[in-house]
């Protein structure tokens, strides 16, 4: 049973404008929800827009395991200027004319930052430092260096490329991209990489997150549509849409619920499966280790 003055347990895919950060949708999310219990899976800058997962009540217990989760963004990158965020928001620290750079060259250094790379993320990142975010430090004028962290980036697609002119006068290059990543990936650190490897620099223009694990911006709302009605997916169809399903009977269904393992379904997956009781009523995420299924988190009692 719901306590009295809680919201809803589920989750809001939300279609995050530009100018906005996560923590404001998430303020406004309080508001709509009437409850303080509120989180996001996986923070966009505010320039960028699009899918930004947000959890309310139990349901902000899901956000952690859908972090780990692909993302897909479509972005556009452009070669010939250098900037201190490696965005545009960021002051222009160094101009070189894109003319020279032919699509070969463009898309032999893709081929390199696709796959399994070492990235070192973009010092404007909430990445913290002995517990202060990277990015407090660089508008402190702190002078660091972030180590390389491994990721992973499943395809990286160049869809178009067009010459423009910069505000200095720079010739540069537009590409429009379609990146699909694991999580941690920083965008913006591919455009400055990518950059840099052709020797003219390189940052983002444009970002747009498209997908979430399985959670798209076709099934996303704006903050105008949620205003007018707030509509929240229920934890169950949630964890149903997101994990592998595992379904109990009325015994392991209690098990489960105070916490008991119980011998591993063998479904042969890594990371979190989906237990459903009867009456398909979500219980817990577990995970398989040892032939046995171990809770993760538990959503009932």
């Amino acid at each position: 049973m719901k306590r009295k003055g809680t919201g809803p347990d589920g989750l809001v895919i939300v279609d995050k404008p530009e100018g906005i950060t996560s923590h404001g949708v998430v303020a406004r999310m309080r508001r709509l929800a009437g409850t303080r219990k509120v989180g996001h899976a996986g923070t966009l800058d505010p320039m960028a827009t699009g899918v930004l997962v947000i959890g309310v009540e139990r349901a902000t217990r899901l956000l952690g395991h859908l972090m780990l989760t692909a993302k897909t963004y479509e972005a556009t990158i452009r070669l010939g200027q250098t900037t201190i965020t490696d965005d545009r928001e960021g002051e222009v620290s160094a101009s070189v004319s894109a003319n020279a750079v032919a699509r070969a060259a463009i898309d032999e250094q893709i081929a390199v930052l696709t796959g399994e790379i070492m990235q070192v993320p973009s010092k404007v990142s909430a990445i913290k430092i002995d517990g202060k975010r990277s990015y407090h430090r660089v508008r402190e004028g702190e002078d660091f260096e972030l180590p390389a962290r491994p990721t992973t980036v499943h395809s990286f697609t160049v869809h178009e490329l067009r010459e423009a002119v910069a505000e200095d006068g720079t010739p540069v290059l537009d590409l429009d991209v379609t990146v699909e990543c694991s999580s941690g990936t920083y965008i913006r650190a591919l455009a400055r990489d990518l950059g840099s490897a052709l020797g003219v620099g390189g940052h983002l223009t444009a970002l747009r997150r498209t997908r979430v694990g399985p959670y798209g911006v076709e099934s996303a709302h704006t903050l105008e549509q949620l205003e007018e009605q707030l509509t929240v997916l229920p934890i169950g169809e949630a964890a149903a849409a997101a994990f592998p399903r595992w379904d109990v009977g009325e015994e392991e269904a209690r098990l489960v619920s105070t916490g008991v393992r119980l011998p591993a379904p063998g479904l042969g997956v890594d990371g979190p499966i989906a237990v459903f009781g009867p009456g398909d009523q979500f219980l817990a995420l577990v995970e398989e280790q040892r032939g046995q299924a171990k809770p993760v988190a538990v959503f009932v009692g």
